[in-house]
């Protein structure tokens, strides 16, 4: 069986490598750095309850172990607290992790799975370093990719997604524009070890009082009190020199603690955020996930948040289609949902900015308490700004029959994690049994947690529920909850691979199950368009200049340097870089020269296993 071949070895190449092994899908991971990331302190990642979960399901144990969990919010208008959103112990909350103890985490992952015992000789997941994508050609049967390195190889797979950031080799390969808006913010960064009066909690301090004080600061707190503290630039502003970021520093400190506390700068850096989306994330039978799909970060919205939800959403559709369990219009699905989504995410940034950024006159006079509530909501994790995604006009959405019901997740959303039975008697969150190429149908029945499993097994409407279950078209499991927000005693929900609810039925409901699990392998998804065509979802028309459409998606024109600015215990500069955000994976290097599709074409290899060194057969 051919690979899917991964381009890209940041987050979210290797996430789906994983996401794939867990499906029984084997990978290939082409990596064109040494196989390790430079530690980068001020380069994190904010992620949700969703996508912070999925990882530790996948087994990265650095989420739990190199991430912290905020315990709450504080919001500041210069120097009045506005809001305050505290997480109790055990609630849904943002993890704030470094991208570089990330990136090591998912590599053990894999590490650990290549090492564990299977049935199969060959490891799920390969990731190959030194490698660099220069060529890309497709047929009926899969897709040729030869990278360069040491040894120049040939790589034969089933699929390719390019997850190689925002420089994408893959998607300058396929000729998939890149159009949005350039240098949409700009922050200084600084993480340091200090105390600040709210441990564990993130700040958001607006139009601080203290003199030359920038228009925003926000203050993340990181493991082993470390914090991650932001300033929101003006948008032309000059460099940022190394004593002016210690000012910076030193401001904010004793405005927050009454004088400068004692602190160690550990790392610093300035960074541009980008709007962009990628007009196409299909192209026959390779993909764009991550930055290399698009770029978003402004208003805590956070980007590899979105790549990670991009795996999710692309890694079952994969499985299914290598099973031979679904059509590959199945696949189709995939830009509909997530591009749409993205789309949405980046509309309402770009609706918001104007207001939020803008100075002077209405816009001065209107801003208040409700922009630093959108603000917050964007920073946990909630609203338009913030929330995780739903797909709720997707080409996999089954027609409203009879039978459905509505329960308090919409269809398309995501469902919330209760705690389920399985028949076998083992219980655990909802969230544990998803991810394994199998949909999930979680029928409500109060009171079955104090009956004996013999008897709830073979009582009511369990044995016609198992029987509708055993004859889907697609592999499904039964599970049983004590309770569903808003759903009633025997209402049977029908739950995606990568958690969205795809339809709730009141009872069970045979023929609706089948129609609705039909519908979602992807007979009616659409046809891929052509690149130049719109699309719904697509963000409005930015103002301002025009952008290029492609060559300049990552940090373009901020010089990259990993010196640090520091009165204590380091040296070097602190120059314009990439830290967070809309920071591509990997690549940080010089932009390659734009290439159109099938750049050095060959013929497709015949059967073999992937990049044996041969150059393909004629």
């Amino acid at each position: 069986m051919d690979p899917v071949i991964v381009v890209g070895a940041g987050p979210v190449g290797l996430a789906l490598a994983l996401a794939l092994a867990a499906h029984e899908v084997p990978s290939v991971v082409l990596d064109e750095g040494p196989g390790k990331d430079d530690s980068r302190p001020a380069r994190t990642a904010v992620l949700r309850e969703d996508t912070a979960g999925f990882l530790e399901h996948l087994g990265c144990a650095a989420v739990r172990e190199e991430g912290v969990r905020w315990t709450g919010w504080h919001a500041m208008r210069r120097r009045q607290r506005t809001r305050h959103v505290p997480f109790a112990p055990g609630s849904p909350a943002p993890l704030h992790i470094a991208q570089h103890a990330l990136t090591s985490g998912l590599r053990d992952a894999i590490a650990a799975l290549t090492g564990a015992p299977g049935p199969s000789p060959e490891p799920l997941v390969r990731v190959v370093t030194h490698n660099r994508l220069d060529a890309i050609e497709q047929d009926a049967d899969g897709v040729t990719a030869h990278t360069r390195g040491p040894e120049g190889a040939w790589w034969r797979g089933s699929h390719l997604v390019g997850c190689d950031g925002a420089r994408s080799t893959v998607r300058k390969l396929l000729g998939v524009r890149f159009p949005g808006r350039t240098a949409v913010e700009r922050h200084a960064v600084a993480t340091l070890r200090t105390e600040l009066p709210w441990p564990g909690e993130g700040v958001l301090h607006r139009q601080p009082a203290w003199r030359g004080a920038d228009e925003e600061v926000t203050a993340r707190p990181l493991p082993g009190g470390a914090w991650r503290l932001d300033w929101l630039l003006p948008p032309r502003g000059d460099l940022v020199t190394p004593d002016a970021l210690v000012g910076r520093i030193r401001d904010t400190l004793a405005d927050w603690c009454g004088q400068t506390p004692p602190y160690d700068l550990v790392d610093t850096g300035v960074y541009t955020l980008h709007h962009r989306l990628a007009q196409r994330w299909r192209v026959e039978r390779a993909f764009l996930a991550g930055d290399a799909a698009h770029l978003l970060g402004a208003l805590g919205t956070q980007g590899l948040d979105e790549g990670l939800r991009d795996v999710a959403n692309l890694a079952w559709k994969l499985a299914l289609v290598r099973h031979g369990e679904a059509p590959a219009a199945l696949l189709d699905s995939y830009q509909a949902e997530r591009r749409t989504a993205v789309a949405a995410r980046l509309r309402a940034a770009d609706q918001s900015l104007p207001v939020l950024r803008g100075t002077g006159g209405l816009r001065t006079y209107l801003r208040g308490a409700g922009h630093d509530a959108l603000l917050t909501d964007g920073h946990v994790g909630r609203g338009p700004l913030g929330a995780p995604p739903a797909y709720p006009h997707s080409p996999l959405a089954p027609a409203f029959g009879e039978g459905r019901t509505a329960v308090a997740t919409p269809d398309g959303a995501p469902v919330e994690y209760v705690r389920v039975t399985a028949p076998d008697g083992t219980t655990g969150g909802l969230r544990e049994r998803l991810g394994r190429r199998r949909l999930l149908a979680v029928l409500v029945a109060p009171g079955t947690g104090v009956w004996d499993r013999r008897h709830w097994m073979s009582a009511g409407v369990m044995p016609k529920l198992a029987e509708a279950v055993a004859a889907l078209p697609l592999p499904a499991e039964v599970l049983v909850t004590e309770s569903y927000p808003g759903a009633s005693a025997h209402t049977v929900l029908l739950v995606r691979p990568d958690g969205h609810l795809a339809a709730a039925f009141a009872g069970v409901r045979p023929a609706g199950l089948r129609a609705a699990v039909e519908a979602l392998r992807g007979e009616a998804a659409p046809a891929p368009r052509d690149p130049g065509e719109a699309e719904d979802g697509d963000p409005p028309a930015p103002p301002g200049p025009a952008v290029p459409e492609q060559g300049s998606g990552g940090l373009a024109s901020e010089q990259k340097s990993g010196g640090l600015a520091s009165e204590q215990g380091s040296s070097g500069l602190a120059s314009e870089q990439g830290t967070g955000g809309a920071v591509p994976e990997q690549g940080d290097g010089p932009e390659p020269p734009a290439t159109g599709p099938g750049t050095a074409p060959r013929p497709a290899p015949a059967s073999r296993p992937a990049g044996d060194g041969r150059p393909p057969r004629r």
